[in-house]
C-alpha cells in the first residue's frame, strides 16, 4: 500500500491492517521455509508495510492525535 492510502486509515483500521500483514507474513515464512515461495521479494515488501503502518501510529501518538 501506498503511504497516503495507509495516512487515510484510523488508528484501530491501521492495527488491524497490521495484523493481517503480519499473519500473511508469517504464512510467506512458512512457503519460504518450504521451497514453495515463488516471489521472495514479497517478504520484504511486507516487512516495509509493516513499518510503514508502526511509523504513522507512532507519529499519531507523538502528535497527539492531531493529524
Amino acid at each position: 500500500m501506498e503511504i497516503k492510502e495507509l495516512r487515510k486509515l484510523s488508528d484501530a483500521d491501521l492495527k488491524k491492517k497490521i495484523i493481517e500483514t503480519k499473519e500473511e507474513l508469517f504464512a510467506k515464512r512458512m512457503q519460504q521455509a518450504n521451497g514453495t515461495l515463488e516471489k521472495p521479494v514479497e517478504l520484504r515488501v511486507l516487512r516495509r508495510d509493516v513499518a510503514r503502518m508502526k511509523t504513522i501510529l507512532k507519529e499519531r501518538e507523538l502528535n497527539g492525535g492531531n493529524e
